[in-house]
């Protein structure tokens, strides 16, 4: 079961095109990859390999 983390001040931030974006900050919260290709992914996920750095 997934647990459930708030979202708090500097977890995200709104793109232009008006898109919650998750910050490293939220990511390192989370505590794990979910190898989506996430823009700011502190895991070193590559969307474009499918392999972590």
């Amino acid at each position: 079961m997934k647990k459930i983390i708030p979202v708090e001040e500097g977890d995200y931030y709104l793109t232009p095109e008006g898109y919650r974006c998750f910050t490293e900050q939220y990511h390192l919260k989370r505590g794990y990859c979910c190898e989506s290709g996430c823009r700011h992914c502190p895991y070193g996920f590559d969307k474009n390999t499918l392999k972590k750095k």
